[in-house]
């Protein structure tokens, strides 16, 4: 019955309704009966007592003449809705405006409150009577004459079965309030429970089309706080997962076409070889010169494979040891220069000879630096500068690779270190895979560092390699 959200939150609408409408439709009834009709009654009673004891007061002969109280009686029951009794000082009985206390004229009526108005004070009570059978509502008033002594004792009694059938239709009133209240509070937990819903059910059938490969357009993001937040990470994860299904497919592309191309020149130079090209000395030392180049090539494209195995397995091992920076970064870019001369850059190397000591992975730093210098000679056009610096700041060490090269715009910034990723500039260069600065965060990043990125579309481009001193 409550397998559904729907039904669940319809239920958690309708179940508090269900006990606090009713407790409280009690409690109001009471109220209205108890604190509100019955003390108006009481006073009303209270009042035609005392009226009617003004009026009497004057009048001695009538308490010491029953015909005369009957009379009095019979002059004013057209006016009365209640029970009215005359008694002489003694609490007998003399008239009643009830023709069912004739058998009890003359006699003694007992009542609660009788001894307090004997004594002259006014009483009101609510009991059950025995004689009338029924719960009633009494107010008694003595009467005094001249000389301040009690000569008689008006008594008047209500019955509150009356009372309680006169509140009947605000009962029902109240009832219907209460039904009113409870199809209104299903009929919103309803609203808010298909509106809470459908939100999520779209998103569970989007799952379900995800993970049959269909192609899904961006949910809206609308509704409660927490759902927006649900969809908006549905929509992120949609398009995370798009994204890494076309750097799968350019991956794929693109190492096809990284190991075509060296194969395919061996495979050329092994036939040229094989149909007697071996017999001139220079030519067999430019093929066997340009397969060294090509092997070397794939050698570099398995440590790239080698390196993207460790980011998904996470098994990225860092063997630290104390490095000079200074002699390091000298090491390092003394084999890197010949590259960008090659091409016609400027090389321009700023390396401070007291950069401090690390305790860093050299062969790992190595690979992350040039990978770096790698995109920067090639992303710059001939005639254009490459500058490394270095330094140190904030506690941390930087290393720098500049170029003046075709730059790299804020949108492509933000997805420039993920993996298979290829920008603007990098489809015009179609060799590589996309994983040379993935590699090279993930190198930074596991030594503790991060590397900034500052570059604007034809400005060329800043890559700054931050480590720690600690």
């Amino acid at each position: 019955m409550l397998n559904t959200l729907r039904r669940r939150f319809i239920l958690s609408h309708v179940l508090p309704l269900l006990i606090i409408v009713p407790l409280m439709g009690i409690a109001l009834t009471y109220v209205l009966e108890a604190q509100v009709l019955l003390p108006n009654l009481t006073r009303e009673l209270m009042q035609e007592a005392r009226l009617t004891a003004e009026i009497m007061g004057n009048s001695a002969g009538i308490w010491r003449d029953a015909a005369q109280a009957q009379d009095f009686i019979s002059r004013q029951k057209p006016y009365l809705s209640e029970r009215m009794m005359l008694l002489d000082p003694d609490g007998h009985l003399l008239a009643s405006s009830d023709a069912a206390d004739v058998e009890r004229l003359g006699q003694r009526i007992d009542f609660p409150g009788l001894d307090s108005v004997l004594n002259g004070e006014t009483s009101t009570e609510t009991f059950y009577s025995q004689q009338m059978g029924a719960e009633i509502a009494d107010a008694a008033v003595p009467v005094t004459g001249p000389d301040g002594r009690v000569i008689g004792i008006i008594r008047v009694t209500y019955r509150l079965s009356s009372v309680y059938s006169q509140s009947l239709h605000q009962r029902y009133l109240i009832a219907g309030v209460m039904i009113v209240g409870l199809f209104l509070g299903a009929a919103v937990g309803w609203v808010l429970a298909l509106n809470l819903e459908r939100p999520l059910h779209q998103v569970t059938l989007a799952a379900q089309r995800l993970s049959s490969g269909q192609r899904l357009t961006p949910l809206p993001e609308q509704g409660p706080e927490e759902v927006r937040m649900l969809l908006h990470a549905f929509n992120s994860l949609t398009e995370r997962l798009e994204m890494l299904e076309q750097s799968r497919r350019q991956f794929l592309t693109n190492l096809v076409h990284e190991l075509g191309r060296p194969l395919g020149a061996i495979h050329s130079a092994i036939q040229a070889l094989t149909r007697g090209a071996d017999q001139d000395a220079e030519l067999r030392r430019e093929l066997l010169a340009g397969v060294d180049e090509e092997v070397g090539r794939l050698g570099r494209l398995v440590d790239d494979l080698a390196r993207l195995q460790d980011q998904v397995l996470g098994t990225l091992e860092i063997n630290r040891r104390p490095v000079a920076l200074s002699e390091w970064l000298t090491r390092v870019l003394a084999t890197r220069w010949a590259f960008a001369k090659e091409k016609g850059l400027h090389w321009q190397v700023t390396i401070p000879e007291d950069l401090p000591t690390l305790n860093v992975d050299p062969d790992r730093l190595t690979q992350a630096l040039g990978n770096l210098i790698h995109n920067a000679i090639k992303y710059t056009p001939t005639n254009g500068t490459v500058t490394i610096s270095a330094g140190v700041e904030n506690s941390q060490v930087w290393i720098r690779v500049s170029d003046t090269g075709l730059g790299v715009t804020p949108e492509e910034q933000a997805h420039i270190f993920t993996p298979f990723y290829r920008g603007h500039a990098a489809r015009r260069f179609p060799q590589g895979l996309g994983l040379g600065l993935s590699i090279a965060h993930d190198l930074v990043a596991a030594h503790g560092g991060h590397i900034e990125v500052k570059s604007a579309r034809g400005q060329g481009s800043h890559f700054t390699l931050w480590l720690p001193l600690d």
